[in-house]
């Protein structure tokens, strides 16, 4: 497709995205008490959003243009933010995580896979030089360790070498010898038509002609492919590796050092243009420091300054200069009228504690009959809830998709880029976010001048000193209690995690390889009060909500509703472990293994225990997105924990999971993720204390075994990830039926036990039957229905 489709996919989204607004503004202020009328409208917001995201992650995946790529970015992460809080009132309204809109799908003309979430690719993209240094660093330490061993390199023996050289040689040879009686065959051809061309004796004239034609059409040849050269030089689309040396000999002299540049640049995989761009943007801030730097400087010293005159003009004395970490003279203007209250309040109380001790007894006495008085005007009313109804809760991320609508209506919507051949970067926009860059440069600069003068002017004015002793108390009381985790560098604490295998390399799975289709039913059976089981669908909505999303972009976890922990719940071989290691893929993030049967012995004691959650919390922190995984959660939060040793008590981690997950901020993208085949082992109060979320996966339904009219294909999937054909002696519609009962795990076993090294070889004479997967899944025991109506 070429940019303009894209460029028109995005405006066809920003359409979509200004109607939802005017939409929500019409419907979601007003209060509601049809709690059915307010799911349809929250239904089908969630499912416009989910059009629209889809819409905009497409186009900021394909266009080039570094500032649109940037106007996306901001409405993609509003737009995401807005999924996940109609998410989260959509639980509310029906106490339940799983959602049923099969009537809605059908009133908007839609199929479920509009439901699908779609994964933003820029997850990986914009950090895949950083994920791939990592994935080799892991891999050293893991040999280095001796816990993964080096794909064996496959040699040659002398003889077979020998044989591949001989054959090799006389390959050439026979080639040579090919070229050598084409050119005797060509020269006899030649001392022939010569003898004939003699004795015919042909016109001059004719001859002429024929030299003119063959002259003119080669002039004519030459002259169009320069031509095309050219052009396609001029519009960019020319590939760096195509003209040969030849070529640049015949290019014009005004051309030819552009095409040699093109060639040398493909040579070094794009690094020139890099380079390039960044000589672009350091010239253009340097214009901007030269131009624009001595009067941003003056005005900061004027407003920082002006700002500490009305601060001793209310409070009497001069503020406190912020340090850098707090922000420096940003934190000044950000808390300048929050500073001023709460001194005016603090000095309110000061001149209330000297007055007399009558003037306060008068006071408490009007506050208590006040106090007595309330009560009797609003105990009549109803609660506001019952007379107003449902109310949409407040937003976090409205403002920013409407920030980012307006921008791209002012510079986008009507822009004319027929100038911009190239479609890569706007020079204006760059000039704007360069200007902030240098302003942020000078702060730092302007924020040591006025450090200095504010101290001068303490010990001129108010004779004052420097109070930063108090701080290094604490600081002091940190560093005693923690000085070996502090001391230690990031690097030597993530290859202790390596070695003790606390972090593991994730596998390469993908969301979508988790096959399963929709519950086409799970309407009809809410309708007669029986609540559905949830699809497999459901619950890769659910990881991908809860797990992926919030995960990948910071700007979505700190202003999103914040999920600290999820669990998976259900019988073994649904897929637990497998949608871990693909919120992992998806996210590029680290995979900490803190089951209790991995964390056995390795530190001993609590306070090993405790040392140990730090340093997994500290690496996890500096090196987010991370996961931590909790295998067979329900034995460390057991009702009846057998007597063991102190130090390898796994109930332990239970007591210090809480303090744990308080230690994660909104900033922090780290997600607790636990799975479980026997949650109703574990005492239930500490348990759902510590998961915010618990998603049960069922067994596959028929839908997801068979599903002949949908790619979601259970059977056929794991045949053909295994190397085998389908053809019309397996009866796909036959093993979904018979495999009632039987998990992903099942199949999979299954198939693996049919498709053996021998069985594919096999296959081209002899086919796959149906009768073949039948033998070997008896042979395993079902998941029973009274199992699995247990998870519910």
């Amino acid at each position: 497709f070429s940019i303009s489709t894209y460029n028109k996919l995005w405006a066809d989204a920003q359409k979509d995205l200004d109607i939802q607004l005017q939409r929500e503004k019409e419907e979601f202020l007003q209060p509601e008490k049809d709690h059915v009328k307010v799911f349809k409208m929250l239904a089908i917001s969630y499912i416009k959003y989910m059009q629209i995201l889809r819409n905009l992650e497409m186009a900021h995946d394909q266009l080039l243009h570094q500032q649109k790529q940037a106007a996306i970015r901001q409405v993609l992460d509003g737009v995401i933010g807005r999924i996940l809080e109609i998410k989260k009132e959509m639980v509310h309204l029906e106490n339940s995580e799983f959602h049923y809109m099969d009537n809605i799908l059908v009133d908007l003309q839609l199929l479920p896979e509009d439901l699908e979430v779609p994964i933003p690719r820029y997850f990986i993209k914009e950090r895949l030089e950083v994920l791939q240094q990592r994935e080799k660093i892991l891999d050293q330490i893991l040999l280095d360790a001796g816990l993964q061993t080096q794909k064996p390199v496959v040699t040659m023996t002398v003889e077979e070498a020998t044989k591949l050289i001989q054959a090799a040689e006389r390959a050439r040879q026979g080639r040579c010898r090919a070229v050598l009686m084409k050119q005797l065959y060509l020269e006899d051809k030649r001392k022939r038509q010569t003898k004939q061309q003699v004795e015919m004796c042909p016109s001059p004239d004719a001859a002429a002609t024929c030299i003119q034609k063959v002259c003119r059409g080669y002039i004519q040849r030459k002259k169009t492919e320069k031509m095309r050269e050219e052009e396609m030089i001029f519009l960019g689309m020319v590939s760096t590796f195509v003209f040969s040396s030849c070529h640049f000999q015949s290019l014009p002299p005004h051309l030819m050092a552009t095409s040699i540049s093109q060639m040398h640049a493909g040579q070094v995989n794009g690094l020139q243009g890099n380079v390039q761009e960044r000589h672009k943007e350091v010239f253009m801030k340097d214009k901007l420091r030269e131009t624009e730097g001595l009067h941003i400087k003056e005005a900061l010293q004027d407003q920082i300054g002006q700002c500490f005159i009305e601060n001793r003009h209310i409070t009497g004395k001069f503020p406190n200069y912020p340090t850098e970490k707090a922000g420096g003279s940003k934190a000044i203007f950000t808390q300048k009228t929050p500073e001023q209250i709460i001194e005016e309040l603090v000095a309110k109380e000061k001149m209330a504690l000297q007055n007399k001790d009558q003037k306060g007894k008068k006071e408490e006495r009007g506050k208590e009959k006040m106090r007595e008085k309330t009560p009797q005007k609003t105990g009549n009313k109803p609660p506001p809830d019952q007379e107003e109804g449902w109310k949409m809760a407040p937003s976090n991320f409205l403002s920013i998709i409407e920030e980012g609508n307006s921008q791209y209506k002012v510079f986008w919507q009507n822009r004319a880029e027929g100038w911009d051949f190239h479609q890569d970067h706007d020079p204006e926009l760059i000039k704007e976010e360069k200007r902030e860059e240098v302003e942020e440069e000078i702060r730092v600069q302007v924020d040591e001048l006025m450090q200095q003068k504010l101290k001068n002017l303490k010990l001129a004015v108010d004779g004052e000193t420097s109070g930063k002793q108090k701080k290094g108390k604490k600081s002091q009381k940190v560093r005693e209690a923690m000085m070996s985790l502090v001391l230690r560098t990031i690097d030597s604490l993530y290859k202790e995690l390596v070695e003790n295998e606390l972090l593991i390399k994730a596998k390469t799975v993908n969301l979508s390889n988790y096959v399963g289709e929709y519950n086409y039913l799970g309407s009809t059976l809410r309708q007669v009060d029986v609540e559905p089981m949830p699809s497999l669908a459901d619950v890769r909505q659910l990881v991908a909500l809860y797990g992926i999303l919030p995960l990948g972009s910071p700007v979505v976890h700190e202003k999103a509703p914040l999920v600290k922990a999820i669990l998976l719940a259900g019988p073994p071989g649904v897929g637990k472990k497998m949608l871990v290691h693909a919120i992992c893929t998806e996210t590029g993030a680290n995979l900490f293994n803190l089951s209790a049967s991995n964390i056995a012995e390795r530190y001993p004691g609590k306070n090993g225990l405790q040392m140990m959650l730090h340093m997994v919390l500290k690496v996890a922190k500096q090196l987010q997105p991370s996961v931590i995984w909790i295998g067979d959660t329900e034995k460390i939060f057991s009702k009846a924990v057998p007597k063991a040793r102190d130090d390898a008590n796994p109930e332990q981690l239970a007591v210090m999971l809480p303090k744990f997950l308080k230690a994660l901020k909104a900033q922090d993208r780290v997600l607790l993720v636990g799975t479980t085949n026997r949650p109703f082992d574990a005492s239930l109060k500490p348990f759902c204390n510590i998961y915010q979320k618990i998603i049960p996966i069922p067994r596959p339904d028929y839908s997801s075994r068979f599903g002949k009219y949908f790619n979601q294909v259970l059977w056929k999937h794991i045949i053909l990830q295994n190397g085998g054909v389908i053809t019309n002696s397996v009866n796909i519609s036959c093993l979904a039926k018979l495999s009632d009962g039987f998990t992903q795990g099942h199949i999979v076993q299954a198939v693996q036990a049919v498709l053996s090294e021998l069985r594919l070889l096999q296959m081209t004479r002899k086919p796959l039957r149906t009768e073949e997967f039948v033998n070997s899944l008896a042979t395993q025991d079902p998941v029973y229905k009274e199992e699995e109506e247990t998870f519910k």
